[in-house]
């Protein structure tokens, strides 16, 4: 069974630091590729970056591109979205979902996790 388990949400103030995992399990981990999407109160989903686990390309879009991270740790099956100088306007629900190459196009993506609430105010 195919599981991916978002963790690491928090309410964090602007300027902070966040970083959130995705668990995987059920998955050849090292032939998969995982995106983060994020949806913000009254707004579509959004996807915002990617990896491919088997030769660690990645891609973040503009809106967060120096500030946000991904990478993904083969021993622990997990990929991480690290999330620096946050703002207001990065308050969402942020999913990881699998998929067989890097991209942030949702439908490509064919299982994806329950979701972790980020948060960020002062």
């Amino acid at each position: 069974q195919v599981q991916l388990v978002e963790s690491g949400g928090d309410l964090v103030q602007p300027g902070g630091s966040l970083r959130l995992s995705c668990a995987v399990t059920g998955l050849n981990f090292r032939y998969t590729s995982i995106g983060w999407f994020r949806q913000a109160p009254g707004k579509e989903r959004e996807g915002i970056a990617c990896i491919s686990i088997n030769d660690g390309s990645t891609f973040t879009i503009d809106s967060v591109k120096g500030r946000f991270s991904v990478s993904g740790d083969r021993a622990k099956n997990t990929v991480y979205l690290q999330m620096m100088d946050v703002k207001p306007e990065d308050t969402a629900i942020y999913y990881c979902a699998s998929a067989a190459l890097c991209t942030i196009v949702a439908a490509y993506h064919n299982h994806w996790g329950q979701g972790t609430q980020v948060t960020v105010s002062s």
